[in-house]
């Protein structure tokens, strides 16, 4: 199996998590053969750290050098789109993260362009990729919990000023948003990925705890299509950090709650299984003793997915639908707190925010 060669864009923390936590558990499949930033200093420091040989500040001649298969893009989200475009011409696969991109039509624009390239791209949510959730979607998939009744899913973090130091941070036109596309994003996706899609959605949201352009209080309430309802609450205002998902079904509630630093690994163990019968138990811990937890968890276990999927060409384990779907319920929460109004899912061309939700 042929050894893949990235090279990490953005030369930051996320980009050091990818190599990290990522890439760099996985030695056999990939070869991290450079990195790009635009301060020359910051990727000699990067490069030095991780023992990268090659460094890049020109995005387009890294795009031009023949040794890289992958682009893995850590940028500030603005640049998002306009570097997935440029890869999948130059014929790059692309791993970006999140926020994928400021509005649905570029997300479409994205999808339509990789149906036409010989170039792959796939977007991150790695927290998919943990022993437990794999497990508590198995037993729902699995119908042993019955009909979905209600949900509630918080994320309830602490950032403070020290944190909008960075420059492109708390700014529309940089960040794209706030505690909804940039923290919560990736519980939300998780919580969809459990419970299928979003019908309608109410919402409002808030600007309270920094003195910042984008949201960091928000409040959403949803009818899924399912028909179950759902709440989500988000800020960045916490004194003690805290990611909680509930989900209640007719026939077991599934719960995890994690403080501090395990506020951020929620598709980790421990998730708390709760039959609404005492029978019930033997059955749901049988349904999940089937699912095995893979060597690789969280950013690892997502590359080496994406590895076989170019090698054998597979799905991928997170794909631009993936992606699509979590903007596209920022796209409802934003103009449902902007009109007071219930939106309607899906969402297309034609919307009021079809074309982004960001200020003009």
């Amino acid at each position: 199996m042929r050894r893949l060669r990235v090279a990490i864009v953005g030369c930051g923390w996320v980009g050091g998590l990818h190599v990290a936590a990522g890439f760099g558990l996985l030695p056999e499949l990939f070869e991290v053969a450079a990195c790009c930033d635009v301060d020359a200093a910051r990727a000699v420091g990067f490069a030095a750290e991780f023992g990268i040989a090659r460094r890049f500040t020109d995005y387009a001649a890294l795009l031009e050098s023949p040794d890289i298969d992958v682009v893995s893009i850590c940028t500030p989200p603005s640049l998002h789109y306009a570097m997935v475009m440029a890869a999948l011409k130059a014929g790059k696969h692309a791993i970006c993260e999140k926020p994928f991109t400021s509005s649905l039509r570029l997300m479409d624009a994205v999808i339509a362009a990789e149906a036409e390239a010989s170039a792959r791209v796939m977007p991150i949510f790695q927290y998919r990729f943990g022993a437990g959730i794999a497990r508590i979607k198995h037993m729902i998939d699995s119908g042993l919990a019955g009909r979905p009744f209600i949900s509630s899913v918080e994320t309830a973090w602490k950032r403070g000023a020290d944190y909008y130091k960075v420059p492109w941070r708390g700014k529309f036109a940089t960040e794209l948003g706030g505690v909804l596309l940039t923290q919560s994003i990736h519980i939300h996706d998780l919580f969809m990925w459990l419970m299928g899609p979003v019908a309608r959605a109410a919402a409002f949201k808030a600007t309270r705890v920094n003195p910042i352009e984008v949201e960091d209080c928000a409040v959403a309430a949803l009818v899924m299509e399912n028909g179950s309802l759902a709440s989500l609450t988000a800020t960045l205002g916490s004194a003690r950090p805290v990611t909680r998902i509930r989900l209640c079904f007719e026939h077991a509630t599934f719960e995890r709650l994690g403080h501090d630093a395990d506020a951020i690994r929620p598709g980790d163990d421990p998730w708390q299984i709760i039959p609404q019968r005492p029978e019930l138990a033997q059955a749901l811990a049988a349904k999940a003793a089937e699912v095995t937890a893979p060597a690789e968890l969280g950013f690892a276990r997502q590359f080496a997915l994406f590895h076989a999927a170019i090698a054998r060409d597979l799905p991928f384990p997170v794909t631009l639908a993936d992606a699509r779907r979590s903007l596209e319920l920022i796209t409802a929460l934003f103009h449902a707190d902007e009109t007071r109004s219930v939106v309607e899912l899906p969402i297309g061309l034609g919307h009021p925010l079809y074309e982004g939700w960001t200020p003009a």
